[in-house]
């Protein structure tokens, strides 16, 4: 059996992202989609919310993008090392009953995220377009899983090396255009596609939900750090979301908020590449 938090399997997805599940069982039973963990790779690092992407024989699977010095030391892990730990399932789960035909949107990692909430919606009985967007060919990931997980996958790419050439949100309205009737749009990636993806929304008078990604570190409201404007209210990502009305959600607010930390993350990042290349970056 394997050790508690053990990464029992890891893919590398592509140069930027990798997948890992590890054993957490008590975890595993209770997962709904759209909710997320908070793990730590070592007892020094810093703590990393994730969402579930998939959880069955006592694993839970995780996508995660090398982005920032917290994800550069979980991916140092490899199969048979074990986190520090790790919290959850945390965040209310994503409703997936009742819409009839519906879009998801995700853009790049959000995909990864998009995943398991078009499973659910999927299972749960609806018509599921999947719209996943990639900067392009090489970036994508996950096609023949995204494809059992809905009726119609829509591959994008920004470049047009790869199925529909441009963002989901021109595909959105591509297919709105073409007659189809959506009841619902949910969004999933960076601040600025969801904000592109609720305006589309918006114009054709389609209800959207997003999945909030601020900053986050305790996951249960104390620490404020993942806190947002919705309607006019501070509401807490952790425990209040991760999904919001996207239509209410102060986007700009939130994207100056996910800046904090860049010059920080961008330098952390050199001084990766400085211990891989053994050269002195200054």
């Amino acid at each position: 059996m394997p050790k508690r938090f053990e990464i029992v399997h890891k893919r590398v997805l592509n140069s930027e992202m990798s997948q890992i599940s590890v054993y957490a069982p008590w975890i595993a039973e209770k997962a709904k989609p759209g909710q997320f963990i908070i793990l730590r790779s070592n007892e020094n690092a810093e703590r990393i919310p994730l969402t579930i992407s998939s959880h069955d024989n006592g694993l839970i699977t995780v996508i995660f993008q090398k982005a920032g010095a917290g994800t550069m030391d979980l991916d140092q892990l490899n199969e048979g090392d074990c986190l520090a730990d790790m919290a959850g399932p945390l965040g209310k789960p994503t409703p997936v009953e009742g819409y009839g035909r519906v879009a998801v949107l995700g853009g790049g990692l959000g995909c990864a995220i998009a995943l398991p909430v078009a499973r659910g919606l999927h299972q749960a009985g609806n018509q599921v377009d999947l719209i996943a967007g990639f900067r392009n060919k090489d970036r994508i990931i996950l096609q023949e899983e995204m494809k059992a997980a809905c009726t119609d996958l829509h591959t994008c790419t920004d470049d047009g090396s790869y199925g529909f050439h441009g963002f989901v949100t021109n595909k959105l309205e591509d297919l709105i255009k073409s007659g189809v009737k959506f009841n619902q749009v949910f969004a999933i990636g960076p601040m600025p596609m969801m904000k592109f993806a609720t305006l589309t929304a918006k114009k054709y008078n389609i209800p959207c939900m997003i999945s909030m990604c601020p900053l986050m570190i305790d996951g249960t409201g104390m620490c404020g750090c993942c806190r947002v404007t919705v309607d006019g209210e501070i509401k807490f990502a952790c425990v209040d979301g991760p999904d919001f009305d996207g239509y209410k959600v102060d986007f700009d607010e939130a994207i100056a908020r996910n800046r904090t930390y860049k010059a920080f993350e961008d330098k952390k990042r050199e001084e990766h590449i400085c211990r891989l290349t053994g050269e002195v970056r200054k």
